[in-house]
């Protein structure tokens, strides 16, 4: 249960065995639910989350009750609303099991107190931070510059095993479309790899 996130941490810096038994004391494994709201908008965020297994939605509800999917999350992957968590303030989205997932939760108290008993792991949070922001970034770079096509086939490039695990209308959401408009799309798409 362990593993992924031992192999996630490696990949940012060296943990004793010592170190690792801290982290995996502050870790709480959670088996969660297909369909379960981790997070309703309105209450605060009190969690970070590691994906062992599964997928996630974030998503915020706009003033004509659209559902709009600000990001998926997959294995080895990290949700939560950062600014909720930090600041402990009322989040405006939503986080959403879309599978049956296996999760790795640090809640506010957990993650301070891992922090101060390990402090390398600041190292891998800024890190985690910082290609969070760059692909933010990015996605918002690429909503404004770059067609429908060209905005789903990145998604697909970028995310290849998501289509297959969500409804549709989800990843629709996600680059600003109609459901329809994407199913166009990936008949064009389909169209031209024949």
């Amino acid at each position: 249960m362990f593993q992924s996130i031992h192999s996630y941490i490696a990949r940012s810096v060296q943990l004793s065995p010592a170190e690792i038994a801290i982290v995996n004391e502050n870790l709480e494994y959670r088996l969660v639910p297909k369909k379960t709201i981790l997070l309703a908008a309105n209450n605060v965020c009190n969690f970070e989350a590691y994906v062992v297994k599964g997928c996630i939605r974030e998503y915020f509800i706009d003033p004509d009750g659209v559902e709009l999917t600000l990001e998926f999350a997959v294995e080895d992957w990290w949700v939560s609303d950062i600014t909720s968590f930090e600041h402990q303030t009322n989040s405006k989205m939503y986080i959403e099991t879309l599978e049956d997932c296996e999760l790795l939760m640090l809640s506010r108290e957990s993650k301070e107190r891992l922090l101060q008993e390990v402090p390398k792991l600041e190292r891998m949070f800024r890190l985690m931070i910082q290609r969070h922001l760059s692909v933010v970034q990015n996605r918002l770079f690429k909503s404004v510059s770059y067609s429908a096509m060209d905005k789903y086939l990145e998604f697909v490039k970028r995310y290849p095993s998501i289509p297959q695990r969500v409804p549709q209308h989800y990843i629709a959401s996600y680059l600003g479309i109609t459901p329809e408009f994407l199913s166009k799309l990936r008949t064009r798409q389909f169209k031209k790899v024949l």
